[in-house]
């Protein structure tokens, strides 16, 4: 791998001291461990058998003295363990967690690339619901992206990104700084083949991608078929795709025979780099790119009584935390009610949210509030969600976060 980071080196010199010890949890915190969460907090934690290192493999007791599960402790964090095996003569080590990534690439070789004959892209690895908690791979043509959500992993990291190398693949390691902050520990630079952008291959479309430098290692793969789908809808409509950062739902909507597609977004880099992956698509469908606040352009397009017949609404994440849940609802129903009203009737409305605090049928409630502000009779159409590289682990509910619905709004 090049850049300045030598991998192996720096990480191995931050490998902690592997000592074992016990967490024995609080009465009545061991009901979600036993029915498979992987993380336990300091909350739930009543005593330590000895004071833990960052990294240190730690073994979990329910109060009554029930052996519940083995992870790894994160001392300085209020997310105290990542639990990772609940087999308790299974040995916590790298070897085990090489195995489970081992099998986390073979599924999608399994069962979702050859679904895909025209893509080469896909998320190869989704952290907890692929039982590698804090680790996220996602492949990039031929080059495999680590993000690190927790510093207990880089110990292990250089045998990990063995098992992309080994495919052929050129490996990339992002840390996120701000997962990092919250254990205490500082992020690193990234590492690996620093090119500015490669070109990759999503149903057929050519892409250009920043791992580096672009929002979620530089494009939305869990929008994928989801863009299939609302591109179904866009024969002979004029589309406005709001939040369209570099393209993706605009290139689909103009290759679906759109009228015509006007995309919004309020970062210029991601609109050049939006130009350039419809200059590698070219479609007849005329296109237009504005930087903008979406809500006030989306205000001003109805005070100049413009119309659509497809709308796109794909906003970045408005709910951090569950402290933002009412301002974010607010933010969703905002920016849907003054979608409906810009729509013709029998107009058509692909919504989504990516953030992980709101669920399915918080959205729907925020959407039933938009229309009764609006004026609008709106049906629901198609449900939308994450693609199967995308797994939602049904003892883990927070690995599903993106939801989506295609409304028709009378």
């Amino acid at each position: 791998m090049t850049g300045d980071w030598n991998i192996e080196r720096t990480l191995l010199a931050y490998w902690p001291t592997m000592n074992t010890c016990t967490a024995t949890l609080k009465p009545g915190r061991d009901k979600p461990v036993r029915l498979g969460h992987p993380w336990i907090f300091s909350g739930a934690i009543a005593a330590w058998s000895s004071a833990p290192t960052p990294g240190a493999v730690v073994d979990v007791i329910a109060s009554g003295g029930d052996w519940l599960a083995r992870g790894l402790a994160s001392p300085n964090g209020n997310l105290a363990i990542r639990l990772y095996t609940r087999e308790p003569d299974t040995r916590l080590d790298t070897a085990l967690l090489v195995g489970r990534l081992e099998q986390a690439f073979a599924a999608r070789e399994r069962d979702v690339v050859p679904q895909e004959p025209d893509t080469d892209s896909f998320r190869l690895c989704y952290s907890e619901a692929d039982g590698l908690s804090g680790l996220i791979v996602d492949r990039y043509r031929d080059r495999a992206v680590y993000t690190i959500n927790t510093a207990l992993l880089r110990p292990h990291l250089p045998a990990l990104l063995e098992v992309a190398t080994s495919r052929g693949w050129t490996p990339v390691v992002l840390e996120d700084a701000e997962d990092l902050a919250k254990e205490g520990a500082v992020a690193r630079a990234s590492a690996g083949d620093s090119s500015a952008a490669i070109a990759i291959k999503e149903s057929g479309f050519v892409y250009t991608v920043d791992v580096l430098g672009g929002q979620k290692t530089g494009f939305f793969l869990d929008q994928r078929v989801n863009r299939r789908r609302v591109a179904a809808y866009a024969s002979g409509r004029r589309c406005l795709d709001a939040y369209c950062y570099t393209g993706g739902f605009t290139v689909h909507l103009a290759h679906g025979g759109a009228a015509a597609v006007t995309g919004l977004d309020r970062s210029e880099p991601a609109l050049a780099r939006a130009r350039e992956n419809l200059a590698l698509n070219p479609a007849a469908s005329p296109v237009t790119f504005s930087v903008a606040d979406v809500p006030e352009k989306l205000r001003a397009f109805s005070d100049r009584r413009e119309r659509f017949d497809l709308i796109v609404l794909d906003p970045p994440k408005f709910v951090h935390h569950q402290g933002q849940l009412d301002k974010g609802l607010r933010a969703y129903k905002d920016i849907n009610r003054l979608a409906m009203k810009l729509l013709t009737p029998g107009g058509v409305l692909a919504t989504f949210s990516c953030s992980g605090w709101v669920k399915r049928d918080t959205l729907l409630t925020a959407l039933r509030w938009a229309a009764q502000d609006a004026g609008r009779d709106v049906r629901m159409l198609e449900t939308l969600g994450q693609p199967p590289d995308h797994p939602v682990a049904l003892a883990f509910p927070e690995s599903d976060y993106l939801c989506g619905y295609i409304l028709s709004v009378g």
